[in-house]
């Protein structure tokens, strides 16, 4: 049977059932305890793996072309952060200051790696730039974010100064990352056999980390503090604030004169952010009581990109089809 072309993807899905089941049956206590600690070797499994995956002679190839790189760069770490602070009169008119701060981490976080990768093959564009922009965003995200989250946040908001949860989030993504390179050689060929594998364990990680931080918020009274108007509010913000990224990347490739094939890395790439990395950084850097809150921003625009950044590709892909 056909799958209805209105139904969202396998992962959105499971993301609504997650957050209903915290909505209706929170973990807490002793529970929660158990769930954090599962997370905690879940998310350091994920990152070994993705290290395992990834293809030093992949990122080589395509790691020669700084300008794109730089550009790409610019745009996930200053303009999306500058275009957060601009817009805070407008924002903090239509949602609550705990959400605008959700905004302002959505705006401070890496790119994602296998869907700007995946676009980027589906539109045509230069796949081996996608590999290396979209893995130097989150290998310098890793240090550049709890920067970020310090200089532009509320200190009574992040739990730990920007040095302690550089070295926490060092310690639980970027070494098992490392290890996973080192392990590259051994283990490459079962993980390329089993993708399904990587798939599995990404996903379930995310889902794990969510379910616990809204368990916690809803323990708290997340949803009387976020109306239906509001979460209304933000996804018109993530439409706004993603139309406007995806313009200003486009508009830069094309003043810059980069090739078609590297716009779209550019657009891809530098429009979009990590809910993989988002989730356990914001295990990290938030109080347990405020992660289910900062996430909720970044949950749906995350959602959003995919069914844009789906139809951008189609667009991409179609118009190189009639060139040839």
């Amino acid at each position: 049977m056909k799958r209805p072309r209105f139904l969202p993807d396998n992962m959105t899905l499971l993301l609504l059932a997650v957050v209903l089941t915290a909505s209706f049956l929170p973990c807490s206590g002793q529970a929660a305890v158990g769930f954090n600690h599962l997370t905690s070797a879940m998310i350091a499994l994920l990152f070994f793996m993705h290290g395992a995956k990834l293809s030093r002679a992949a990122v080589l190839a395509g790691a020669t072309h700084w300008r794109l790189h730089l550009t790409v760069l610019l745009f996930t770490f200053a303009v999306f952060p500058l275009l957060g602070l601009l817009l805070k009169p407008v924002l903090l008119w239509l949602v609550s200051p705990e959400l605008y701060l959700g905004i302002l981490f959505l705006c401070v976080l890496p790119s994602t790696v296998q869907s700007s990768i995946a676009f980027t093959s589906v539109a045509r564009g230069n796949v081996p730039a996608a590999v290396c922009s979209a893995s130097a965003s989150n290998l310098i995200g890793i240090f550049l974010t709890p920067l970020l989250v310090s200089l532009l946040l509320a200190s009574s908001v992040a739990s730990h100064s920007s040095f302690d949860a550089i070295l926490k989030i060092v310690t639980q993504l970027l070494l098992p990352f490392v290890a996973g390179q080192i392990a590259r050689p051994w283990i490459a060929a079962w993980i390329g056999r089993h993708r399904e594998v990587l798939k599995m364990v990404d996903q379930s990680s995310i889902l794990l980390v969510v379910y616990v931080a809204f368990s916690e918020a809803v323990v708290q009274g997340l949803w009387h503090q976020v109306p239906a108007t509001m979460l209304l509010s933000l996804l018109a913000i993530s439409a706004v604030m993603l139309a406007i990224i995806m313009s200003l990347t486009m508009f830069a490739s094309r003043r810059f004169g980069f090739s078609k094939e590297d716009e779209i890395t550019v657009v891809f790439c530098g429009s979009k952010k990590s809910l993989a990395s988002g989730v356990p950084m914001a295990k990290v850097l938030f109080a347990s009581h405020a992660v289910g809150m900062v996430l909720l921003p970044l949950m749906l625009f995350h959602q959003l990109q995919l069914m844009v950044c789906a139809v951008m590709a189609q667009r991409y892909a179609a118009r190189e089809n009639k060139m040839h």
